[in-house]
């Protein structure tokens, strides 16, 4: 049982990052009808606002090493920890917590500068031309990203009252040694705050129903004076600060490489597809559903009977549903199958 419940842990955790990416693809899709293969790139670069933070908060300074008697010593501390002491190493503790303050602005303007620049050339683009355009963007992107931070994977910091194990196992009524790892907990239960501070947007505000009336019918909408592309332009946004803020809180997870955005671009577009094209609560579902069986896939005893299994759960899922169902588990009549 201790066992199963942490491959459910697991597959929360991976299904969270998948959710959320797949969640802004859906956004872009369902809003402008984009197939946007940058996505993952946005991923990418809000892990990397995360790095930039940390290199930021830890500018430092040559002091002298009172350590060392014997000979003049230099090392280097952090100006925060010179003129703060001991608040300042917290600061830089917190560095990727903080980093969600200019990961937002950061990638607010990104978001705008991609639609308006590039994107809204291609909204009567083939689908094809879409996907070409927007991975050679996210090739761009990612060489630009490799050339400033170099290729080698760049371990990020957490507070160190959430950097050890919570006792899931004695919460839930299990075995007493069972614990789970603290960040894993709050990443899961940040992605369920954004994803349903996204849905209650796009539900109870004016604006999200305004926009979610354009995703029915851009033209009707149109027609009555709103402003849809400038509307659309802003849920653009919306969903690179979405992607933004699900690579700075997985950067404790996992240490942020240039090269991190197309490894969970492809597994989050399966999401979308399996969870039907334009549909967000099918791409939060399909998220979470594939995570906990690609969890429950790596255990030892299934790896056993199915040797490699793991490397094609998602995609041999993704087969069955869509032979079984085209349009994916929630997919809308219509979408992509012109």
């Amino acid at each position: 049982m201790d066992a199963i419940f942490i491959q459910i842990l697991n597959g929360l955790d991976k299904g969270a990052a998948y959710a959320l990416i797949a969640l802004g693809l859906t956004l872009a899709f369902g809003t402008l009808g984009i197939v946007n293969f940058a996505h993952g790139a946005l991923f990418m670069l809000g892990a990397f606002c995360a790095v930039s933070m940390q290199k930021l908060l830890t500018i430092s300074n040559k002091v002298r090493d009172t350590s060392i008697t014997f000979f003049e010593a230099y090392k280097e501390v952090p100006y925060l920890e010179l003129w703060w002491g001991d608040f300042g190493t917290t600061i830089i503790e917190w560095s990727v917590p903080i980093s969600i303050l200019m990961a937002i602005p950061v990638m607010i303007l990104v978001g705008i500068a991609m639609e308006r620049g590039l994107i809204r050339h291609f909204y009567k683009r083939t689908h094809a031309e879409q996907i070409l355009v927007t991975f050679g963007l996210a090739i761009v992107i990612q060489e630009v990203v490799k050339h400033f931070f170099g290729a080698n994977p760049m371990p990020q910091e957490i507070p160190g009252f959430v950097s050890g194990s919570a006792p899931v196992g004695t919460f839930f009524g299990l075995s007493d040694a069972l614990v789970y790892p603290w960040w894993r907990l709050i990443y899961f239960l940040f992605a369920a705050s954004i994803i349903g501070g996204v849905f209650m947007f796009l539900q109870y505000t004016t604006y999200g129903m305004v926009v979610r009336a354009g995703m029915a019918d851009r033209d009707t909408v149109g027609l009555l004076g709103i402003n849809i592309q400038r509307r659309f332009t802003i849920v653009f946004a919306l969903a690179a600060v979405v992607a933004g803020l699900a690579g700075v809180m997985y950067t404790p997870i996992l240490p942020p490489d240039y090269h991190m955005g197309m490894e969970f671009l492809v597994l989050s577009f399966v999401v979308v597809v399996v969870g039907g094209m334009g549909s967000l609560p099918g791409a939060v579902a399909a998220g979470f559903l594939l995570g906990i069986l690609e969890s429950f896939s790596s255990m030892n005893e299934i790896k056993s009977l199915l040797p490699g299994i793991d490397q094609i759960i998602i995609y041999l899922i993704a087969v069955v549903i869509i032979l079984v169902r085209p349009r994916g588990l929630m997919g809308r009549k219509g979408v992509m199958e012109s």
